[in-house]
């Protein structure tokens, strides 16, 4: 049976000014990329995926370049929408995606309720899983939907998960199966 790996992208460049989406990686998250290549060779992945949001195709970009591998940018990938530019601090971020998570179907931040980039998320994963069915693939995304994703199609608690991926950091999933988290890569 193929495996998923559900990666979430490397450490961008945080500029307040900026929505997040638009945010690139830092120099930090490039080079933590060529690390995270070599965590993620083992699983074979045939092919790598990744949002259109900047900080997860650059971090795409790289592993395909240090693995040799195709790599191709897919809709529907992106980040739980919340476009509004500003840092709201580390534990007020925390706070909200806490009741994100809690409230899926209520809009908490941003302009997309949990159930909603859920349903996102697993549509677009689904469809590439179906197009590689024999296949290992990588997704880069982000922390909210593969929470999303991942505690939906496993059983585990999504803030705790949320709270255990780093910049970057993976998820290998068989099926419905949990095979490892790897909570960070530097």
């Amino acid at each position: 049976m193929s495996q998923l790996i559900l990666i979430k992208h490397s450490l961008p460049e945080i500029d307040p000014q900026k929505p997040a989406p638009e945010w690139p990686l830092s120099a930090v998250g490039r080079a933590r990329c060529v690390s995270l290549a070599a965590r993620v060779q083992p699983y074979a992945p045939a092919h790598i995926f990744s949002s259109r949001e900047p900080k997860a195709a650059e971090t795409a970009q790289i592993l395909a370049e240090q693995l040799g591998l195709p790599f191709e940018p897919a809709n529907d990938l992106h980040e739980h929408v919340r476009p509004k530019p500003g840092w709201m601090g580390r534990e007020q971020f925390k706070t909200a995606v806490k009741q994100l998570f809690d409230e899926p179907d209520k809009l908490v931040m941003g302009n997309e309720a949990a159930n909603a980039a859920h349903a996102r998320f697993a549509h677009a994963v689904n469809a590439l899983a179906e197009r590689h069915p024999t296949q290992t693939i990588a997704i880069v995304a982000h922390g909210t939907v593969i929470t999303l994703f991942v505690s939906r199609l496993t059983g585990l608690a999504p803030f705790p998960l949320w709270q255990r991926l780093g910049l970057p950091a993976f998820v290998v999933l068989e099926g419905t199966k949990l095979l490892t988290i790897v909570e960070s890569v530097e």
